[in-house]
């Protein structure tokens, strides 16, 4: 796979900036991280609902879908102490200018963000013990092609009502094909469409309290 050109200023995704620091896709509509608290919810949402840092041991396996400014891989990197691989897929990667604006709202992790924006440009790039893999392009065409499979997945593209495509159950069986014995998931929406889709993709799933104003959010377990 060869390296990821930075975007050109015409292919950036087109990004509002709220209070705080804190980019919504023109796009989608839909801001890339919780105008709560996006480290918070990170660590709520997709840490803590996949057991991790816990479950962590070498060569752990977390797949992602939705990078977007790279605090979930920030948020992983910060916890762990071993090494571990993330991999990752996005369909419109943001220019290094945007993710350093982005990256200013959490100065706790400012040493994790330079080593990232560092690395990119590159599909492969080392953020503290995390081990990451970029994936371009449209899921429902590199997830099936993709030859790995996951220990615990986290599932943060934009919302189910506003990028359906991401979400449909093509793609969620895709998630679950590629899901390692007893692999788990977490993601932010507890849509009933979705939690369909993974529990006939092979997961029990779960509702749990969300974060913030999400009352609801849903985790899984691969059945065996």
């Amino acid at each position: 796979m060869s390296d990821l050109p930075d975007p050109r200023p015409e292919d950036e995704p087109a990004l509002d900036w709220r209070d705080g620091g804190v980019p919504v896709s023109s796009r989608f509509d839909d801001p890339y991280f919780s105008l709560a608290g996006g480290l918070a919810e990170t660590r709520h949402v997709f840490l803590d609902g996949n057991d991790l840092p816990s479950r962590l041991v070498p060569g752990f396996h977390v797949a992602e879908l939705g990078f977007g400014t790279g605090l979930n891989a920030l948020a992983l990197a910060q916890v762990t102490q071993v090494p571990v691989r993330m991999t990752s897929f996005e369909a419109y990667p943001m220019s290094k200018a945007q993710l350093a604006q982005a990256h200013a709202a959490f100065p706790e992790l400012a040493d994790l963000a330079a080593q990232l924006r560092a690395g990119w440009g590159g599909n492969r790039l080392q953020v503290g013990h995390v081990s990451l893999m970029l994936v371009l392009g449209d899921v429902r065409q590199t997830l099936p092609a993709w030859d790995g499979l996951a220990d615990a997945w986290f599932l943060d593209g934009f919302s189910p009502a506003k990028n359906p495509q991401m979400w449909g159950p093509d793609v969620m069986a895709q998630v679950g094909r590629h899901t390692a014995a007893a692999g788990s998931f977490a993601t932010y929406t507890a849509a009933g469409h979705v939690r369909r889709a993974l529990t006939d993709a092979g997961f029990a799933v779960d509702r749990r309290p969300g974060f913030g104003r999400k009352r609801h959010m849903s985790v899984g377990r691969l059945r065996g």
